[in-house]
C-alpha cells in the first residue's frame, strides 16, 4: 500500500493495513542478535540444550529480536510518499505473548491507530502484530510510534 502524505494516513485511521509476506526466523539470525546485544540465554542459543530442557521444544527468537523486525517488514505492507523524513519515536505497550520457535516462519500485520499533527509533521501510531504461522495467538504485539515530516 502506498500512502500519499500525511493527509493520507489521517484518512486510514483505524483500518488494519494488511500482512507483510512471512519470513523464516533462523538461528542465525537468533545468534547474531544474541551478539549484537549480549543476550545469550541458553534458550535462544544453545540448540541441544533447549531441545531437551526448554518448556517450547528447542531455541527461540528474542523477544526484542521479533519487534526488531518491524522495519524490514513493515515497508512490505506500507509506504509512505509525500514526506521529507520518517523516523522511529518510540513504543507504548510491547507484549510477547507467545514465544518465536527458530525454524518458524514469522510474518507482520499492521493496523493504523492514530495520527496527531506535531510542529512540521504528524506523531504516527500503529499497532503492529507479529504471528506465527499456525501459531493459536500472535508472538508479539506493539504499539509503535513513528514521527513523519512534510
Amino acid at each position: 500500500m502506498t500512502i500519499q502524505g500525511i493527509a493520507g494516513l489521517k484518512e486510514l485511521v483505524g483500518q488494519h493495513l494488511g500482512y507483510s509476506e512471512y519470513t523464516e526466523i533462523t538461528q542465525e539470525q537468533v545468534n547474531l542478535f544474541a551478539d549484537a546485544t549480549g543476550d545469550h540465554q541458553w534458550i535462544h542459543v544453545d540448540v541441544e540444550r533447549a531441545k531437551a530442557e526448554s518448556p517450547f521444544g528447542g531455541p527461540i527468537a528474542h523477544g526484542y529480536l521479533t519487534l526488531s523486525l518491524g522495519p524490514a517488514l513493515s515497508p512490505q505492507i506500507m509506504q509512505v510518499q509525500g514526506i521529507t523524513m520518517g523516523v522511529n519515536y518510540g513504543c507504548g505497550k510491547v507484549r510477547f505473548p507467545a514465544p518465536v520457535p527458530v525454524g518458524s516462519k514469522l510474518r507482520l500485520g499492521a493496523e493504523l491507530t492514530s495520527v496527531e499533527d506535531i510542529a512540521g509533521g504528524a506523531q504516527v501510531q500503529m499497532t503492529f502484530t507479529y504471528e506465527v504461522e499456525g501459531a493459536p495467538k500472535p508472538s508479539c504485539v506493539a504499539e509503535v510510534i513513528f514521527r513523519y515530516y512534510e
